[in-house]
């Protein structure tokens, strides 16, 4: 019988918080990570929470820095799996392939933060292992950045070059709703909000 699919949620630690930050996109996505997070949770599926441990002492992600925890309403349960990693990719070094074959786990539904650089980076990754791979459009977000002509680029434009990057190679790109369509997930937030 097939395993249901796991949720993972990438970076959501109080350093994306700072206010040191670019201009980000997307506003609404940790409510639309939330949902996911419940649902998920309500279902009874597998919910993977990834956070960065950076290797710089200077890093708001640096082991002991207060950056580095994860944002209280992401705070795994005791039964989750948690990947601490070093590098974006959270399959590199990390265990977390060996983790989800054992447990017969094919399909991912990953979230978080940055579209183009850790949730880009793994999500790669997966499609390239073989995994059934979905990158959550509105349960992500990035940050302004410079391209390398020099041109700035905003949030917005990063974000959904970064999508792009990946729909139809790596992963399959889709709205909240359309997982929870697609994966027959109750969202109890919608009801308890009507």
């Amino acid at each position: 019988m097939p395993q249901p699919p796991a949720l993972i949620i990438i970076d959501m630690q109080q350093g994306m918080q700072f206010d040191t930050l670019p201009p980000r996109n997307n506003p609404a996505a940790e409510d639309t990570i939330a949902r996911l997070h419940a649902a998920w949770r309500g279902a009874g599926h597998p919910v993977i929470s990834v956070r960065h441990i950076s290797r710089s002492p200077a890093s708001v992600f640096a082991p002991g820095q207060p950056g580095v925890d994860f944002q209280p309403r992401f705070a795994p349960m005791a039964h989750e799996h948690v990947v601490e990693k070093n590098v974006p990719d959270a399959f590199i070094q990390t265990g977390l392939e060996r983790w989800l074959h054992v447990r017969g786990i094919t399909t991912l539904v990953i979230v978080g933060v940055s579209t183009n650089n850790s949730v880009e980076s793994s999500a790669r990754t997966a499609g390239n292992l073989g995994f059934s791979t979905i990158v959550v459009s509105d349960a992500t977000f990035a940050f302004d950045k410079m391209d390398f002509g020099g041109t700035h680029r905003s949030a917005e434009e990063v974000h959904l070059m970064a999508l792009a990057n990946l729909h139809g190679e790596y992963a399959t790109v889709m709205s909240c709703d359309e997982v929870l369509h697609h994966f027959k997930v109750v969202d109890d937030t919608a009801s308890k909000s009507a």
